[in-house]
């Protein structure tokens, strides 16, 4: 008979960077199922608990809630998916979501990008200066915000005017 190694909680936490206190806890809320104990009452866990651990942290990184990991957690890895129709649905919608955010934050990053590009230090030490004419972004011009751009992040609108509709609107005319 082969014998299955066995982990400490210790061990498991160091194996799958879940602390030992979420580890308890995934238990306490039922994400886990209950663990065994050794003789001295001491959780004991196997592969299968590691490679649990390991999914759940893997759906937790996508965002997913605890509570909508469960459905997940009940299959096996050798299931095939078109049997939970429902699931893929919900990854599916799970998905949309993650790139809805992600579009957001490209937004965030290409204001900042803007920010960066405009950044000047001194007259006589301008970035404008020194590169010739052409921003720290890889020699790039960036185009003027859009006025979606400037609405959308209104930092964008100090000392600038911008058109709408064909209406030249300044940040000093419209407070």
């Amino acid at each position: 008979m082969k014998t299955q190694h066995t982990f400490t909680i210790k061990q498991t936490a160091r194996q799958t960077g879940v602390s030992e206190d979420t580890l308890r806890y995934y238990e306490k809320i039922a994400i886990m199922p209950r663990i065994d104990r050794n003789g001295n009452g001491h959780r004991v866990y196997r592969q299968e608990d590691i490679d649990r651990i390991r999914l759940i942290s893997c759906l937790k990184k996508t965002g997913l809630p605890l509570e909508e990991m469960r459905p997940f957690l009940g299959i096996t890895a050798d299931t095939d998916p078109a049997e939970y129709p429902e699931l893929m649905e919900q990854l599916r919608s799970h998905r949309e979501n993650i790139q809805s955010q992600i579009r957001s934050l490209q937004q965030v990053v290409d204001f900042i990008d803007m920010k960066l590009e405009e950044t000047t230090f001194r007259k006589d030490c301008s970035v404008e200066h020194q590169a010739g004419g052409a921003s720290r972004m890889g020699g790039r011009k960036r185009e003027p915000a859009s006025f979606k751009e400037r609405s959308y992040f209104p930092v964008l609108n100090k000392g600038r005017e911008s058109s709408h509709k064909g209406t030249a609107v300044s940040e000093e005319n419209s407070g």
